[in-house]
This record gives structure tokens, C-alpha cells and sequence, in this order.
């Protein structure tokens, strides 16, 4: 006899933060009473954020790399970013390296972009009010907004193929950090990962060095990357999902 499944929902009383640890977790959570902050640190949700900075229309996300061939044949003007297990698709413009997604490269287009791990969390989340990017590229911008607003917030690391992973709790940590001095209510998950963030704030970069994804893109030959993404606060815009696309939140 299957039982039924509590999904965890905001306190009553006031704002909740809290950590959904990998998009497995999601179906425990009531993801229509909450913004959902999707967190793909390497390397979706940072590219997402320095492309929007760097001036794109828009991004597209996609679950599967057909989904994101099958705009070529609408012969839309669009660049078509794949990847899976950390390397470009093989066909496509680029992946998802935030090198793909400089100004010179993406202003004023549109990206179609399918990921392993961070486009699969965002499909899953969209029952939320609202879905925004976060990155440490945009880590203040991002978590000053979440406090103008008056909803429960619900950080979705993205993980490694639904397995939990430290660079994106991490994150997730960084940003209750700074929620919970704004009066937020924050779940276990979300005082463990800024637990997390306490051990490893003084230099992400050395702390996040034993990260298995991080292992995984070093093996690729794109440390560069890595350092890249956790660089802090170089951006402000913050990415907000308008109906099929990312676009840059108007504030």
C-alpha cells in the first residue's frame, strides 16, 4: 500500500528560505509556493547570468539536445549551445562554457541551450511563481532582490545527474547567508548548506578544489572555467524565466 508523500511547505508567519539539494528531492516540495532560484554553478546557471549581463534577447532552455536541433529547422536566426557530461554536443554552436557567452558572441541574440544537469532542474521547477537565476557571478544582486520580495524562497541546486553536489549547495548556502539576516525561516537544508558556506567563504575556489564536477572539467582541460564561475558579484543582471525564455529581470 503506497503512502502518501508531505510536501514540505512555507511556515506560516513568515518567508521561508529553503534548499532543495538535488531536482530529485523536488517532488517533496509545494513548488507553486515559492520562487524558485535554480543553481547550476558549473557551468549552466553562471553562463546563464554572464550571457544576460553580456546583453542576450534571450535564452531558451531545453530538456533534450533534440529539442534544441529541432530550432535549426525553424530557421530562426538563434545560437544553439548543447552539452552533456561537460562537453559541447557535437553539431552545435557551443556548450556551455561562459566563454561561449560574451558580449561579442551573444548580444542582442537569442540562445537556444540544452545542459546535463541545470536546464533539467529548471523544467522540473516550473510550477513556481516566478524561476530566477543565481550564480556567484550575480550572488548580492540576486539575493538583494529576493528580499524586496514578499515570497517564500525555494534555492534548487541542480547537482550532478540528480545527485547531490557541494559547488551548487554551496551557493545555496551563500545566499541564505544573506537571507537570514532579513528575517528569513530557513529549513535543515538550508542551515546545512550555509554551514557549508561558513567552512568554505574565505576561498571558494580552494574549498570547492575537491568537488567531483570540478574534477570532471579539469580532466576536460577547462580549469579556466571553474575560476571563472566562482568569481563573485562581476554581474547584476539576474535572469528571470518569461514564459519559454530567460530574459533579463526588469527591476
Amino acid at each position: 500500500m503506497s503512502e502518501s508523500i508531505d510536501n514540505q511547505t512555507p511556515p506560516s508567519g513568515g518567508r521561508g528560505a529553503h534548499v532543495c539539494l538535488t531536482p530529485a528531492l523536488l517532488p517533496l516540495f509545494s513548488v507553486e509556493e515559492y520562487i524558485v532560484v535554480v543553481i547550476d554553478v558549473f557551468r549552466a546557471t553562471s553562463s546563464i547570468c554572464y550571457g544576460i549581463e553580456n546583453g542576450a534577447e534571450a535564452i531558451i532552455p531545453v530538456s533534450q539536445v533534440e529539442e534544441c536541433a529541432a530550432y535549426r529547422e525553424k530557421g530562426l536566426d538563434y545560437l544553439l549551445a548543447a552539452e552533456r557530461d561537460g562537453k559541447v554536443v557535437d553539431g552545435f554552436d557551443f556548450g556551455n562554457s561562459p566563454f561561449s557567452y560574451t558580449a561579442e558572441k551573444v548580444a542582442g541574440k537569442t540562445v537556444v541551450l540544452t545542459t546535463t544537469n541545470g536546464t533539467h532542474a529548471l523544467h522540473l521547477s516550473r510550477a513556481a511563481k516566478k524561476i530566477v537565476i543565481g550564480s556567484f557571478l550575480n550572488l548580492t544582486a540576486l539575493s538583494d532582490w529576493l528580499k524586496t520580495q514578499n515570497d517564500n524562497v525555494l534555492l534548487v541546486c541542480a547537482g550532478w545527474k540528480n545527485n547531490f553536489n557541494l559547488e551548487d549547495t554551496l551557493f545555496a548556502g551563500a545566499v541564505t547567508d544573506q537571507l537570514k539576516t532579513d528575517g528569513y525561516v530557513l529549513d535543515d537544508a538550508a542551515l546545512a548548506a550555509n554551514d557549508l558556506y561558513q567552512l568554505g567563504k574565505h576561498d571558494i575556489n580552494d574549498y570547492l578544489k575537491k568537488t567531483s564536477h570540478g574534477e570532471r572539467l579539469k580532466k576536460l582541460g577547462i580549469q579556466k572555467d571553474i575560476d571563472f564561475c566562482l568569481q563573485v558579484d562581476i554581474a547584476t543582471a539576474i535572469p528571470v524565466l518569461d514564459g519559454e525564455r530567460l530574459v533579463k529581470l526588469q527591476q
